[in-house]
């Protein structure tokens, strides 16, 4: 018994090494960028464009599509889902590569405001602080109605509104389920999945 107290207190202080380095870059990275521009002054930005529509101006189907898709937890987690980190760390494990990554709406919209989309773990910390910080500061429904407002969807097209006007001509509210769970799917690999891309290549 001692011996396996050993051990598991050996790797817990192995994994501490390990990770450490990584958080506090992670930490450095978040106050590097807020400092630079504030999550409210982001929000802002955000909100300041334009094509901004609010969430009850979106079609309700993309809406519940959209958290079914990315963020089944959404309405329950605090900005992080331990499950899906659980989940994620288990493939990456059997990948041996960081392949998922387990992010909530939140985080997606904290990597959107303000970091590259490379899969660095650094980042992942930073992105980590920044979802608290949303999720104190806002509703669940602010940060969704952001997420919608900010996403890529392909062919140069940042926001629900951008997209339905590009691929449909059509106002969020008026998508059909149809082209609902299309840009629902583009969402996934925007420049492979968007509904040109794939027109194009059922057409060759």
């Amino acid at each position: 018994m001692r011996k396996l107290c050993k051990l598991c207190a050996v790797i817990l202080l192995l994994c501490l090494m390990v990770t450490a380095p990584v958080i506090y870059r992670g930490c450095q990275l978040y106050h590097n960028a807020t400092e630079t521009a504030s999550v409210e002054e982001k929000v802002s930005e955000i909100r300041d464009n334009a094509q901004y529509v609010p969430l009850s101006d979106m079609d309700e189907y993309f809406v519940q599509e959209i958290i079914e898709s990315e963020d089944k937890r959404f309405y329950r987690h605090f900005g992080v889902d331990l499950l899906a980190v659980a989940r994620a760390v288990k493939n990456d494990i059997i990948a041996g590569g960081f392949v998922e990554g387990g992010s909530t709406i939140t985080q997606q919209l904290a990597k959107n405001m303000y970091f590259e989309f490379d899969k660095v773990m650094e980042r992942k910390v930073a992105e980590v602080l920044v979802a608290f910080q949303l999720e104190h500061k806002y509703t669940k429904d602010e940060i969704l109605e952001l997420y919608l407002n900010c996403i890529y969807f392909g062919e140069s097209c940042y926001g629900i509104q951008e997209a339905s006007a590009h691929y449909y001509s059509k106002a969020p509210a008026e998508l059909t389920r149809e082209q609902a769970d299309s840009l629902v799917y583009t969402i996934k690999c925007p420049n492979l999945y968007n509904p040109v891309a794939l027109a194009e290549n059922c057409a060759e």
